[in-house]
């Protein structure tokens, strides 16, 4: 093949890519940096205006939880909002992972061989990245070279964890994937003391019809599945939602309100966030097993 056929056949993989209705997620990635902000007290939000990235100061280290999209520019976003919010990036001790799609992994390998940071993943979902690792849909980045991981620490239900001052009880959550996790922890402001909720995957995309026949459940078993994992710790008492995209709990908005209005209270602070969230996921999941054409 001569360098021009070469040059020719990717420009039309490009020209491909800029008509896929998914090309939102891969173009220009950079359109969507969010300048990073503290949330509440050691709880700093990194991620940009689709998929979420938060660091807890430890104390004795960062701890990074989701590592952003795959494809280009994405990592170099997270590593910005890290130097931006005043952190060294090279300071991230651990990263957890909420699961094992393409969207949460992308900086996955570049923290683990320039930093050594550990990195954390549910069980279920480092099974699924040895046994079936198109699952993960890496193969939709745009960038060729993206590869998945082997992670250091698997995660398993009820695992209590201490990152330097901060302890971190998991759960297995799954739904979205069979790894996803949801975990709880305490952060501080100084003063006072508030519980952070995490949930590691919403998206239905991975319970329609289609996808759930191409991968052998013919029962539509991770349904019900899901719906279980709500019901494990929807009760949970949460003061600080933190999302995993972040539509979850329309952060952008909330972000804005607390530029504009400085001496009200942080609309991060809510403890009916979590239970009322998780509740119209549990509800709109009803509604989708009782369409006919989800049958």
């Amino acid at each position: 093949m001569s360098m021009k056929s070469e040059y020719e056949e990717y420009r039309n993989r490009q020209e491909k890519m800029r008509k896929n209705p998914m090309a939102r997620y891969w173009i220009n990635q950079e359109s969507r940096y969010v300048k990073p902000f503290q949330m509440y007290g050691n709880l700093y939000y990194v991620g940009d205006s689709w998929v979420c990235a938060h660091i807890v100061d430890t104390g004795e280290g960062l701890l990074l939880f989701d590592a952003g999209n795959c494809g280009n520019g994405a990592t170099a976003m997270l590593i910005q909002a890290i130097w931006e919010m005043g952190f060294n990036p090279a300071d991230v001790k651990w990263l957890v992972l909420s699961h094992g799609h393409v969207d949460h992994i992308g900086a996955v390998n570049f923290f683990k061989r320039m930093f050594g940071t550990k990195i954390y993943l549910g069980a279920l979902d480092a099974k699924m990245f040895r046994e079936h690792p198109e699952l993960a849909l890496v193969q939709e980045s745009t960038d060729y070279m993206d590869e998945l991981f082997v992670p250091d620490v698997e995660i398993h239900e009820g695992d209590k964890i201490r990152f330097g001052n901060t302890e971190v009880e998991f759960h297995e959550a799954p739904g979205h994937t069979e790894g996803v996790i949801s975990c709880f922890f305490d952060v501080t402001d100084g003063k006072e003391t508030k519980r952070v909720g995490y949930y590691g995957g919403f998206g239905f995309n991975t319970l329609q019809k289609s996808f759930l026949l191409e991968i052998g459940d013919t029962s539509y078993s991770m349904r019900e599945t899901y719906l279980r994992s709500i019901e494990k710790v929807i009760n949970e008492k949460v003061d600080i939602f933190m999302p995993n995209h972040c539509v979850n709990v329309d952060l952008l908005n909330k972000r804005q309100f607390m530029i504009d209005h400085p001496s009200e209270p942080n609309p991060f602070v809510d403890e009916n966030a979590w239970k009322n969230y998780l509740q119209m996921k549990y509800d709109d999941l009803k509604k989708l097993m009782a369409d006919p054409a989800q049958n």
